[in-house]
């Protein structure tokens, strides 16, 4: 699964530290945006999931390396690439770029589970099928 999502971020002054460098939990948050924006980029609302398909995602593990700091008013990409579809878990590999290199790599494992009951459930049929068509 090729594709990757490019989300642009720019840090603002609450993204950091004193000392203008983006802390450490941030770059999560600029993560879980990325996703969002994916999510509605392919079609499908969290909003939406959760009422029509009565789902949420939720995350199950993340293990996250940090290269560089980003800093106060850098101009970030955050990528979203599928790299494995289960079941009722999706493998996804997220980075946060800005124009001379890596800062931050994470690879985030998320588990599709019932609204009302957040047990794990299937990918709904609709979205599985995007994400494999848009991924290839």
């Amino acid at each position: 699964m090729d594709t990757a999502f490019n989300y642009p971020v720019r840090v603002y002054y609450q993204d950091t530290d004193t000392g203008g460098v983006v802390y450490h939990a941030t770059y999560l948050n600029f993560m879980e945006r990325a996703r969002y924006e994916w999510l509605r980029e392919l079609g499908f609302e969290v909003d939406g999931m959760i009422h029509s398909h009565k789902m949420i995602f939720l995350v199950r593990s993340l293990n996250i390396e940090y290269f560089k700091p980003a800093l106060l008013d850098d101009l970030l990409q955050v990528t979203v690439q599928v790299s494995e579809i289960g079941r009722s878990r999706i493998t996804l590999q997220q980075k946060v770029l800005r124009e001379d290199g890596l800062l931050v790599s994470a690879t985030v494992h998320v588990v599709c589970v019932g609204a009302e009951t957040l047990r794990p459930i299937s990918v709904p049929l609709p979205l599985r099928q995007k994400i494999e068509k848009t991924s290839s």
